[in-house]
């Protein structure tokens, strides 16, 4: 049974910098891609990165490219977000998820019906 356990989040100010971790057991990961989510309150949860977890190629939603980065840590099964620049909008409950997918490229994988496991979410909330 996969199992995803996020971690990391809290209140910042606008401009600081929090790090999501994803710990992913249950299964060897190898040909697995790992994604983050995030839903704000009143609103449909939206794709944030992706990272295809052998090869390290990763993919960002245009709102986050250049603030965020998505890295994993193969030895410890853990899946990060590196969450620099953080804006109010940024507000959300983060989600971390996963799946073995068949062909794709990490431009598919923006959507969560790609994903199978999921993790319960960390709420990240920037103030201004």
């Amino acid at each position: 049974q996969v199992q995803l356990v996020e971690s990391g989040g809290g209140l910042v100010q606008a401009g600081g910098s929090l790090r999501l971790s994803c710990v992913a057991s249950g299964r060897t990961f190898s040909n697995y891609v790992m994604g983050w989510f995030r839903q704000a309150p009143g609103k449909e949860r939206e794709f944030v990165a992706t990272v295809h977890w052998s090869a390290g190629t990763t993919y960002y939603a245009d709102s986050v490219k250049g603030r965020f980065t998505i890295s994993r840590d193969n030895a410890k099964n853990t899946v990060y977000l590196q969450m620099n620049s953080l804006k109010p909008e940024d507000t959300a409950v983060y989600y971390c998820a996963t799946v073995r997918p068949g062909y794709f490229t990490l431009a598919t994988m923006t959507s969560e019906n790609r994903y199978d496991y999921w993790g319960q979410g960390t709420q990240v909330t920037v103030s201004l």
